[in-house]
C-alpha cells in the first residue's frame, strides 16, 4: 500500500479503511500492526476516525473493553495507538481527545444496543457517569445518550447520573444563548442536550436529596417561565427547538405527578397550544392534556379547557387532531360533564371518519355505563349508538344494555317502551332488531296495556323486520316469538301459523328449521304451566366487569389491563353492574410527542394482538377423528350446514360473553419472509396449491368458500429423513388489523397439530375461517419447529384475500348501469392503469377474474373486448357490493381497471390485488 501524503490525507485515508474492511484477516492484523503505509498520516482527525472504525468493525471479543478504556482514559494517544495496533500518529490535541471520547461512546451505544452482553459495567459505570461532568458538549451529548440506553437494564447502577443531570441541565437552562455560542441553535442553547438529560431523567423517580429535588424544580419553572417570553426569533426553527424543550419539561413534570403547582401550569401552557395555528403543536398538546387528565392535581385545571376540545372535535381539519380531541374529551369525563360530553361525541359520530368510530362508540358506550345519572338516560344513549353507527356496534355494547335493563327492574318498562318506538323506523339497524327482539321477550307485556303496544301489535312489529335480517337474528325472533306465547296467550294462533309455515319448517337452514318445529311442538303439546315454568323470565346476570371495558383493553394492548386497573377513580362515582373505570392514559393512542429535533427513534412493530377465538362462532369438527378433505365439489348447503355458525338456543345464550381470545403463540413471532407477499399473490384467484417449500418443508394448502365462512386444510410435509420435533404452526393477526378494527375481522378456528413429524411424513390442519368485517391484511402463519437439534422459524401471509368471501351476482345491463352510477362519489372508486406483465390472453384474463371469485356478465359492455363483473363481498357484519370493469389494450400492452364498491378501503384493495394478477 502507498504512502500517504499529507495534501492527499483524506483520499488516502478513504482507501486505507477500504483497504482495512476489505483485506483477510491476516493481511488487515499486518496493516494494524503498522506496515508502513499509515506513517504520513499525522493529522489527529484522521487518527481520531480510524479509532472509531476500529471499533466498529473489529468483531472481537475485547472490543467493549477498549471503547470504554478508550472513553474514560486520561492518555488518549497511547491507549488509542496500543488499543488499535497503529503507530505513525505525531500528536494528538485536546480537541482530538473530545472527539475520539464522543466516538467511543456512540460507537459503545451502537455496540450495547447490538449485543449487550459485549459492553461490560461493573467498575466502568462510575468513570462513564462522570462524562456528564466533562468541559466539551459533545462529549456530554453522546454520554447521556449512552447512559440512557444502558441505565433501562441496570437502573440502580446509574442511579447517581439523577444529581450530575440535574446539575448539567441547570447550567443549560440557566445560561443565555451567548455563553454556549458553540452549541446554541437558533438563540436556544444546547436543545438536543436539554432534550436528551430530560428524557434521562424520566428513567428514574423523583430525586430523594431535597437539594437536588429543589434544583430541578426550579429549572423545570425557568423552562415554563421561558415559554411565556416573547420569541427571539420568528424562524421556524428557534420555535421548534424551543417547544421540544418545553413538551419533554411538561413530559417529566407528568412523569413525577408530584407537584400540583408545575402540573396545573403544564395545563395551563398546554392549553395555549390547543389555539395555536400549528396543527402540530395543536397535536401534542391535547396528547399531553390527556396524559394530565389521569392526575389528581391537574384533572380540574384540564376540565377548563373543554369548550376547546369540543370546538377543535367540530372544525379541526386533520382527523389525527380530531381523534386526540376524543380521546381528550373521554380521558375528561366525570360525573359533572358526562351528559355533555357524551352528546358531543354522539355528535361527531354521526360525521367521524369510519377508520375510528368502532373506537368512538366503545368509549361512548363506557361513558355512558360509568356516570350514567339514571338508568333511562343510559338506554336512550345506547340506541342512539346503534341508530346512528349501527354498523359499528359491536356485540359486547348490546350485550352489556341487554344485561343492565335485565337486572335494573326500574328500567325495564322504559327499555321495552323505547325500543318499540325506535323499531318503528323505516330504516331499522339489524342491531335494534335483536336488542328490540330480546327486551320485547323479557318485557313487552310491561308496555301491553297501551293500544299502540299492545301484544299484536308488537308480534306484527317484530315480524315485519324478519324477513331483511341475518340467519341468527331471526333464530332470535324465533325464541322472542315462544315467549310471547307465554305473555300473550292471544297471540298464540298467529305465531303457530308463522311457525307452521313452510319457510320455517323447510327452512334449508338447520338450525331455523329446528327451531321452528320444536317451538312449534312446545306450544301444541305443553301446557300453560309447562309453558310459564320453560320460558318463565330471565334471571339477573351475575356482577362482573364490563365485556366493553375488557373489549377497549384488548384494542389497547397487552399493556393497557393493569393501567385501566389502577387509574384515577372517581369517588362519587357507583359503577353500574360492576363496571372498572378506564383511564384516559390508556385510551389515548400512544404516538411520538415533543419529537420537533428528530430525537426519538421509530417506535418498534407492535407486537402482533391475540388473534380471538372462533370457538362460539364456529362448529368445533376436531372432536372427532380428522377426515381428509374430499376432492370433489362439496354441495353448497352440506359446505354451510358444516360451517354456519349455530345460534344459541335462546335469547338468554345470545348475551354470554365471548370466549376469551385463543393464545396467538410467541410474542417474538417475526416478520413475513421476504417473498411473503409474493406467495400470497399467487392464491389470490386460486384456492389450491402449493403456498410454500424449502429443503426441510413442504406448506400445501387447499381451501372452500362460501358466503362469509370458509374451510382450509393446511398440509405440512417432511422432505427429510429426520424427525421434526416441537412442531408448532400458529395463525395471528398482524399488528396493523388492531387500529383498524377492535376485535379483529377475522375469527379462525385452528387444532394444534402433533408436535413429532417424521421424516417423509405429512400432518394435516385444518382451519375454520368467519368474516367478520371487511379486512385489508391477511393473517399470518407462523410455523415453528426443531430441526437437528437448531430452532427453525418462519413467518407467511396465510392466503385469506377479502376476495375470498366474494358472491357472483348475476345482473342486467340496465341494473348494472343504475347501480354503477349509485356508486358515483369519488371515495367508492377505485382506478389503476398499468403495463401488462404477462401475455394478454382473453381465455386466461377471463379465468383470473372467476377465480378471484366476481361473475363476468356478458352483453354489458359496448365494447365486447371489455370485461365486467360484479359481486358482493359476504361478512358477518355487512354486505359490500362490488363492480368491476377492466378494459384491455393490446395494442399498448396495456389495462384499466375500475373497481366501485360501497366503501373506500374495499375498493382500493381489491384493485391493488387483482391488477396484481396481470
Amino acid at each position: 500500500m502507498p504512502a500517504v501524503s499529507k495534501g492527499d490525507g483524506m483520499r488516502g485515508l478513504a482507501v486505507f479503511i477500504s483497504d482495512i474492511r476489505n483485506c483477510e484477516r491476516a493481511a488487515g492484523g499486518h496493516w494494524r500492526r503498522g506496515g508502513g503505509g499509515i506513517a504520513g498520516i499525522t493529522g489527529t482527525h484522521h487518527h481520531t476516525w480510524l479509532i472509531f472504525v476500529f471499533l466498529v468493525d473489529t468483531g472481537f471479543h475485547h472490543v467493549g473493553q477498549a471503547g470504554l478504556e478508550l472513553l474514560t482514559s486520561n492518555d488518549l494517544p497511547a491507549l488509542a495507538s496500543q488499543s488499535a495496533g497503529i503507530i505513525g500518529v505525531s500528536h494528538c490535541t485536546q480537541d482530538s481527545m473530545d472527539s475520539v471520547k464522543q466516538s467511543a461512546a456512540l460507537c459503545l451505544l451502537r455496540l450495547y444496543k447490538a449485543s449487550p452482553d459485549l459492553v461490560p459495567m461493573g467498575e466502568w459505570t462510575a468513570r462513564v457517569v462522570h462524562l456528564l461532568n466533562d468541559q466539551h458538549m459533545g462529549v456530554v451529548t453522546a454520554a447521556v445518550s449512552l447512559i440512557t440506553c444502558l441505565c433501562k437494564k441496570n437502573p440502580d447502577d446509574f442511579k447517581t447520573c439523577i444529581s450530575l443531570a440535574v446539575s448539567r441541565l441547570s447550567r443549560i437552562v440557566s445560561s443565555a444563548s451567548t455563553d454556549l455560542q458553540d452549541y446554541t441553535y437558533y438563540f436556544v442553547p444546547a436543545p438536543w442536550l436539554s432534550v436528551k438529560l430530560l428524557r434521562l431523567l424520566q428513567c428514574y423517580p423523583p430525586p430523594e436529596d431535597a437539594a437536588v429535588k429543589g434544583r430541578l424544580v426550579e429549572c423545570l419553572e425557568t423552562v415554563l417561565n421561558k415559554a411565556q417570553e416573547p420569541p427571539k426569533s420568528k424562524k421556524v426553527q428557534h420555535s421548534n427547538a424551543k417547544n421540544a424543550i418545553l413538551f419533554e419539561t411538561i413530559s417529566l413534570i407528568i412523569h413525577y405527578d408530584s407537584e400540583p403547582n408545575l402540573l396545573v401550569r403544564a395545563c395551563n401552557q398546554l392549553g395555549q397550544f390547543l389555539q395555536h395555528r400549528e396543527t402540530n403543536l395543536r397535536y401534542l398538546a391535547l396528547e399531553s392534556m390527556c396524559t394530565l387528565a389521569s392526575s389528581e392535581f391537574s384533572h380540574e385545571a384540564v376540565k377548563t379547557h373543554i369548550d376547546t376540545v369540543i370546538n377543535a372535535l367540530k372544525t379541526e381539519r386533520d382527523v389525527s387532531v380530531r381523534q386526540r380531541a376524543a380521546d381528550l374529551l373521554y380521558a375528561m369525563c366525570d360525573r359533572s360533564n358526562a351528559k355533555q360530553i357524551v352528546s358531543e361525541m354522539l355528535r361527531y359520530l354521526e360525521t367521524a371518519d369510519y377508520a375510528i368510530r368502532e373506537e368512538i362508540v366503545l368509549k361512548v358506550a363506557i361513558l355512558a355505563e360509568k356516570y350514567a345519572v339514571d338508568y333511562s338516560w343510559y338506554v336512550d344513549t345506547i340506541l342512539n349508538l346503534i341508530r346512528i353507527a349501527g354498523d359499528y356496534v359491536s356485540e359486547e355494547v348490546w350485550y352489556r344494555v341487554l344485561q343492565i335493563v335485565t337486572n335494573r327492574d326500574d328500567v325495564q318498562g322504559y327499555a321495552a317502551k323505547t325500543v318499540f318506538e325506535a323499531l318503528q323506523a323505516p330504516a331499522c339497524h339489524e342491531n335494534m332488531v335483536k336488542v328490540g327482539g330480546y327486551i320485547l321477550g323479557e318485557f313487552g307485556n310491561l308496555i301491553a296495556g297501551d293500544p299502540r303496544s299492545s301484544p299484536p301489535v308488537q308480534f306484527s312489529l317484530l315480524h315485519s323486520k324478519f324477513h331483511l335480517c341475518s340467519v341468527a337474528t331471526r333464530a332470535l325472533l324465533l325464541s322472542t316469538y315462544i315467549k310471547f306465547i307465554n305473555l300473550f296467550p292471544e297471540t298464540k294462533a298467529t305465531i303457530q301459523a308463522v311457525l307452521r309455515a313452510g319457510s320455517q319448517l323447510r327452512n334449508a337452514d338447520v338450525e331455523l328449521q329446528q327451531r321452528a318445529v320444536e317451538y312449534l311442538t312446545l306450544s301444541s303439546v305443553a301446557s300453560t304451566d309447562v309453558l310459564a315454568t320453560v320460558l318463565e323470565e330471565m334471571p339477573p346476570f351475575p356482577e362482573r366487569e364490563s365485556s366493553i371495558l375488557a373489549k377497549l383493553k384488548r384494542k389497547k394492548g397487552p399493556g393497557a389491563g393493569s393501567a385501566l386497573d389502577d387509574g384515577r377513580r372517581d369517588p362519587s362515582s357507583n359503577d353500574i353492574n360492576g363496571g372498572v373505570e378506564p383511564t384516559p392514559s390508556t385510551v389515548s393512542t400512544p404516538s411520538p410527542s415533543a419529537d420537533l429535533l428528530g430525537l426519538r427513534a421509530a417506535p418498534p412493530p407492535a407486537a402482533p394482538p391475540a388473534s380471538a377465538g372462533a370457538g362460539n362462532l364456529l362448529v368445533d369438527v376436531f372432536d372427532g377423528p380428522a377426515a381428509q378433505p374430499s376432492l370433489g365439489p362439496t354441495p353448497e348447503e352440506a359446505f354451510l350446514s358444516e360451517l354456519e355458525p349455530p345460534a344459541p338456543e335462546s335469547p338468554m345464550a345470545l348475551l354470554a360473553d365471548p370466549a376469551p381470545a385463543a393464545d396467538p403463540g410467541p410474542e417474538d413471532i417475526g416478520p413475513p419472509i421476504p417473498e411473503a407477499d409474493e406467495l400470497l399473490n399467487k392464491f389470490v384467484c386460486k384456492n389450491n396449491g402449493v403456498l410454500f417449500e424449502n429443503q426441510l418443508l413442504q406448506i400445501g394448502v387447499k381451501s372452500e368458500f362460501r358466503q362469509n365462512l370458509g374451510r382450509m386444510y393446511l398440509f405440512y410435509g417432511n422432505k427429510t429423513s429426520v424427525q421434526f420435533q416441537n412442531f408448532s404452526p400458529t395463525v395471528v393477526h398482524p399488528g396493523d388489523l388492531q387500529t383498524h378494527i377492535l376485535s379483529g375481522p377475522l375469527a379462525v378456528q385452528t387444532k394444534r397439530v402433533a408436535a413429532q413429524v417424521d421424516g417423509g411424513a405429512q400432518v394435516q390442519q385444518v382451519l375454520n375461517i368467519e368474516c367478520l368485517r371487511d379486512f385489508l391484511t391477511p393473517p399470518l402463519l407462523s410455523v415453528r419447529f426443531r430441526y437437528g437439534g437448531a430452532p427453525q422459524a418462519l413467518t407467511l401471509k396465510l392466503p385469506v384475500t377479502i376476495n375470498k368471501f366474494f358472491q357472483p351476482t348475476e345482473m342486467a345491463a340496465q341494473d348494472f348501469f343504475q347501480r354503477w352510477k349509485q356508486l358515483s362519489l369519488p371515495q367508492q372508486e377505485a382506478q389503476k392503469i398499468f403495463k401488462a406483465n404477462h401475455p394478454m390472453d382473453a381465455e386466461v384474463t377471463k379465468a383470473k377474474l372467476l377465480g378471484f371469485g366476481s361473475a363476468l356478465l356478458d352483453n354489458v359492455d359496448p365494447n365486447p373486448e371489455n370485461f365486467v363483473g360484479a359481486g358482493i363481498i359476504q361478512t358477518k357484519a355487512l354486505q359490500v357490493g362490488c363492480l368491476l370493469r377492466l378494459e384491455p389494450n393490446a395494442q399498448a400492452q396495456m389495462y384499466r381497471l375500475t373497481l366501485r364498491t360501497s366503501k373506500e378501503p374495499v375498493s382500493r384493495h381489491l384493485c391493488e390485488l387483482l391488477a396484481q394478477q396481470f
